[in-house]
């Protein structure tokens, strides 16, 4: 049966979106298109520093390119954002090119919010430290365009805003005062040009890097599809990247993986996040990855089965929807077969991917660190895209944090 959202409102401008092996070379193209001439790559050291990756930007950029801004770090400080804003304003830049994974993606966005305002940096982290906000610059003001260029599959390309932290490296279990150790920032003006998803970039990434990432990514699609602004626009793009992650990310880490089942997750991570919305597995993972050494796609590795058994255990979650995503027909099975099928393919997934299962297992997380883990997730913004008749109470929350513990020794079923 092919279900339709029934009523739906959609408006979504992501930028050009620009797929193939060597479609990095249309860059300077574009860049010329849109009379943009002084462009900036904002990257990691580790990108920085991988030749076979960085040559191919210099011939696609050419004369454009006018300097590499190396500093991002998964830590995502937004010192490390003010530094880059810098850059901006003394090389008179017009481009900056998010070469990398989320951390830079997010870091390049926030260099143009930052030196696009008329105020000091002082002001901006004060007002962002009080409300959990970065403040936006005046409505008129230019802010410097941004090109996506992901290698890695977190998925945080097509968003016009992101996460940052307010310290230097994460300091271990959240706050249980007032205290701001993570904001949000978004602004319309951050919707990048254009984004480039060229799967011969991806191939110039360790490994270990591509499957750290990949549940995040993963995660955005299944997200997509239960959580509470559905469309049938993003009902297909989400089903049809499903389809060709589920079918590809268990080689992904495979030595012999063939460049089709690269491919393959090179579109499906542009497919899954589409018009995308993050929910409950992203709030959870938020409640570890801004308070602990924790890559964020790890922890969903993590957390995402249990959440999902949470999930539909009170809700339908549009698990029929789902299971066609991951391959599995719905018809001969019932709802209850059904939700234990979807987190076994997540599973399944995962552990091909030779992630994390346990929450013990995650760096600085100790047992009596879960009650102030689970008021965090709690409090974080994408629990209101939870699927409809979902409310998690910071009990509940906890409850799943607990399963997630106790997985390690078997005992990781979710009580009613």
């Amino acid at each position: 049966m092919t279900t339709v959202t029934p009523s739906f409102q959609f408006e979504y401008n992501p930028g050009k979106v620009v797929y193939g092996r060597g479609c990095i070379s249309r860059l300077g193209p574009i860049l010329e298109s849109r009379r943009l001439e002084h462009a900036l790559i904002v990257c990691g050291p580790n990108v920085g520093a991988n030749d076979d990756l960085m040559d191919l930007m210099r011939e696609g950029l050419g004369s454009t390119l006018v300097g590499v801004f190396d500093e991002t770090t998964p830590a995502k400080d937004i010192r490390t954002a003010a530094t880059g804003a810098e850059r901006i304003q003394e090389n008179d830049i017009d481009v900056l090119i998010c070469l990398g994974g989320g951390s830079s993606i997010d870091i390049g966005r926030l260099m143009c919010l930052i030196a696009a305002h008329d105020r000091s940096f002082e002001s901006v982290l004060k007002e962002t430290e009080t409300t959990g906000v970065v403040p936006n610059p005046d409505a008129e003001a230019s802010v410097t365009s941004t090109i996506a260029v992901p290698t890695t599959l977190a998925g945080a390309d097509m968003s016009s805003g992101g996460g940052i932290k307010l310290a230097p490296q994460p300091t271990g279990e959240p706050p249980v005062d007032d205290e701001v150790r993570a904001a949000r920032f978004s602004d319309s003006r951050l919707t990048s040009e254009a984004l480039f998803y060229d799967p011969t970039l991806f191939e110039t990434t360790p490994t270990s890097a591509l499957t750290g990432s990949a549940m995040n990514g993963f995660n955005k699609g299944i997200e997509t599809l239960y959580s509470g602004s559905p469309s049938s626009i993003t009902d297909s793009t989400a089903v049809r990247g499903l389809e060709l992650l589920g079918c590809s990310l268990p080689a992904l880490d495979d030595p012999d993986r063939s460049s089709v089942d690269l491919d393959r997750v090179v579109a499906g991570i542009g497919l899954v996040q589409y018009g995308r919305q993050t929910s409950v597995i992203h709030a959870f993972g938020h409640g570890i990855s801004f308070y602990y050494p924790v890559q964020q796609g790890k922890a969903h590795a993590v957390l995402a089965p249990h959440v999902l058994r949470y999930v539909f255990e009170r809700v339908d979650g549009r698990r029929a929807l789902i299971a066609k995503g991951l391959g599995i027909d719905p018809v001969d099975h019932d709802d209850r077969e059904l939700a234990e099928l979807i987190i076994d393919a997540v599973a399944e997934i995962r552990d091909a991917l030779g992630l994390p299962k346990y929450l013990a297992s995650l760096d600085g997380i100790e047992r009596d660190h879960l009650p102030s883990i689970a008021a965090a997730i709690a409090e974080d913004r994408n629990l209101e895209s939870s699927p409809p008749g979902l409310d998690p109470t910071t009990n509940e929350i906890e409850s799943v944090l607990e399963a997630a513990w106790k997985a390690a020794s078997g005992e990781g079923a979710i009580s009613e």
